[in-house]
């Protein structure tokens, strides 16, 4: 049977990232339904996720596709190609969340069930790139990356430590535990919440269901572990008034986010819709821009690589969890999981993401501030 126009094009393209159809090397992709070449020409990106959790084709090794992809910028070329009748696609706009959308993150991804990400994660529950420079698993890269964040904050018994966007309190019990500090951790997500409050009895450590813009108490030191993400653009300047107004007149704050290499008001329409809402991921232009006046930059520190074999650990442990969890989802929802981990991993392979640690101090520090890396 010949080709279709859309089958031909999509060959095309993908050949271009030495991704064949049909073949059995780990990158290349098996089609199980003749309408996912359509569907891909006119969906784009979109499309392409959302006929994966659809069963429409699949992948031995996701991560590897989407590192080959992403190398060649095939997207890119896709969106510029005169020939492609997705070129009109543009990518989705993301608005940046007002103060009556903030919690919507924490209601569609954080709340989704805390048994899923206790299996997933590592024993202090951190949803963020671990430190590998040293560590050989996931436990040991993830407490490497929380003593880091301490040993730059220069946390000491006696202080005060504000964590703006807590998770489930793993950095605020490290912390309390290991350097003595008294922490407040505020959240968006309810199930963050119950559990961090669980987790954190006993310690000196505080929780709250808050939006960062509503805290007025002072702090000595402010820290923020992939929060920033889901600020949006619009909102950058506020976010970093907050923190000025935060933060003590001595005070260091640490930024460690995920970004792009280049400034954009956009989030990847997949993960925009089904992992992420209101996301988009900041440029070194736009926090420099919206620090600036505000804030003294310290150190920037980038350790994007790391992120890879955090993601890829995180996948073998939902997958080798599944059957804990299944009976609470479907497998639509494995195989947008697996999409979204995977898919990562390969962008930040790829070098299209990366991962940054910045420290700001309110009004300068003496000479001699280490970065402690």
């Amino acid at each position: 049977m010949n080709a279709t126009a859309p089958e031909r094009l999509v060959r095309e393209f993908f050949a271009e990232a030495d991704v064949q159809v049909g073949d059995h090397r780990p990158w290349d992709i098996q089609v199980h339904h003749n309408r996912f070449y359509k569907r891909l020409v006119a969906g784009g990106s979109m499309a392409l996720g959302e006929s994966y959790m659809d069963g429409w084709w699949d992948c031995a090794a996701l991560d590897e596709f989407f590192d080959r992809i992403l190398k060649i910028r095939l997207d890119q070329q896709v969106k510029k190609s005169a020939k492609a009748l997705w070129c009109g696609l543009k990518a989705a706009f993301t608005h940046s969340p007002g103060r009556f959308r903030a919690f919507d993150i924490g209601r569609r991804h954080y709340d989704i069930g805390n048994k899923l990400f206790f299996l997933m994660l590592d024993k202090w529950m951190n949803y963020s790139c671990a430190y590998w420079k040293e560590a050989r698993d996931l436990d040991a890269a993830q407490e490497a990356k929380m003593d880091l964040i301490c040993r730059k904050l220069e946390l000491r018994p006696g202080l005060r430590l504000l964590d703006v966007g807590c998770g489930w309190g793993g950095l605020a019990a490290y912390a309390a535990q290991r350097y003595g500090v008294e922490v407040t951790g505020i959240t968006v997500s309810k199930e963050q919440v119950k559990l961090a409050r669980q987790r954190n009895e006993g310690l000196p450590v505080t929780i709250e269901l808050m939006d960062y813009r509503d805290m007025r108490t002072t702090f000595d030191r402010i820290v923020s572990v992939g929060m920033f993400e889901h600020v949006g653009a619009r909102r950058y300047r506020t976010y970093m008034r907050t923190i000025r107004r935060c933060l003590a007149p001595d005070g260091l704050f640490l930024l460690h986010t995920i970004a792009g290499n280049q400034s954009r008001r956009s989030c990847d329409p997949w993960i925009s819709r089904y992992i992420f809402p209101n996301s988009m991921l900041p440029s070194s232009r736009q926090i420099s821009s919206a620090a600036e006046k505000l804030l003294v930059l310290e150190d920037w520190h980038s350790f994007g690589p790391d992120y890879d074999p955090t993601l890829m650990a995180w996948y073998r442990n939902f997958t080798g969890n599944w059957g804990r969890i299944r009976s609470s989802y479907d497998e639509q929802f494995s195989r947008m999981w697996s999409y979204y981990l995977l898919a990562c991993a390969g962008s930040f392979r790829a070098r299209r993401n990366q991962l940054w640690q910045i420290v700001f101090s309110r009004n300068g520090l003496r000479p001699g501030y280490q970065s402690m890396r």
